[in-house]
């Protein structure tokens, strides 16, 4: 069983609410904030950073993803889920669900 990350879309509309959403989701208790790219968004999906396990397999729900879409336009969606879905194979094993 996968444990279950929740990105809410409806509590950003920027790129930098986005990196701020997945700081909340992702991390706990860190003396750091998180990069504010795409690189360290792939390293935070790898684990070790509070919430779950490095390595550990996850699921990650999208709520609101069309409206993410809207607002941060197709290209960058396409990104960040090619990044999810470990296009690259870089390490990380995330699934990916669209609401």
């Amino acid at each position: 069983m996968r444990r279950t990350f929740i990105i809410d879309g409806g509590r950003f509309d920027t790129m930098e609410g986005f990196y701020d959403e997945a700081e909340r989701v992702f991390t706990r208790d860190l003396s750091w904030r998180m990069g504010r790219n795409l690189d360290a968004f792939n390293d935070v999906l790898r684990g070790g950073f509070g919430r779950h396990a490095y390595g550990e397999p996850i699921l990650i729900r999208w709520v609101d993803y069309e409206k993410s879409r809207r607002d941060l336009g197709p290209d960058r969606m396409d990104a960040i889920e090619q990044i999810i879905l470990d296009t690259d194979h870089s390490g990380h094993d995330c699934l990916l669900e669209k609401d």
